[in-house]
């Protein structure tokens, strides 16, 4: 996988980052931290600016989130609570934790979309919920935005600060990164072994 993003990133500048960055958070197994790192270092190495790639970023990520938000606010609680009953093992949710998420969402939405947005995965299932609670929309691309703008500028400072190491450790991070999709795999493979059918009459 690095090397795959390493050529595409080369190939396609602002515009592969930016992509990029909105298929992670459609698609997570894409890790986004090896994106912005590598998206830094090609900063460094004068290819993009620093700024150029932190926006770049920013808006392929915030774009990614608005889709999920849409999604969540177009099914809506209900209608995700059947599909847990239906598909809660396909899914790996039961309704009652629906329900447990959106009344903790109601109390802390925008701190949560504000934090949610600096956490691996969590970043990107924070915006359904968003979505599901009607959360406004500008408040929503305010906090996503700013947790976001921190997260990507963090991230591509580290791939600057490696510029003079990185091919150093490029030999280590192509098998890392794809262990950090297999990981991700048997997660949900492992939810899906020990899900619990009889909890979804408790909910």
């Amino acid at each position: 996988m690095f090397d795959w993003i390493t050529a595409f990133l080369e190939a396609s500048g602002y515009f592969g980052i930016a992509f990029l960055m909105f298929i992670e958070n459609v698609f997570p197994p894409i890790p986004s931290g090896l994106v912005m790192r590598l998206a830094g270092f090609n900063g460094a190495s004068g290819a993009q600016t620093r700024w150029g790639v932190i926006l770049a970023g920013t808006i392929g990520s915030v774009s990614g989130a608005l889709f999920w938000y849409w999604v969540g606010r177009r099914i809506g609680e209900e209608r995700i609570k059947r599909l847990a009953r239906k598909h809660g093992r396909w899914l790996t949710l039961h309704p009652v934790e629906i329900t447990q998420v959106s009344e903790w969402f109601d109390r802390h939405g925008r701190i949560a979309v504000l934090i949610g947005r600096l956490v691996p995965t969590i970043r990107t299932l924070i915006s359904v919920p968003a979505g599901v609670a009607r959360m406004p929309l500008r408040q929503f691309m305010a906090w996503s935005t700013i947790g976001t703008a921190v997260w990507t500028g963090f991230l591509s400072v580290a791939g600057y600060l490696l510029e003079s190491q990185y091919e150093r450790v490029q030999a280590w991070l192509n098998p890392v990164s794809t262990a950090v999709v297999l990981g991700i795999l048997g997660y949900y493979l492992f939810r899906v072994w020990r899900f619990d059918g009889a909890r979804r009459s408790r909910a």
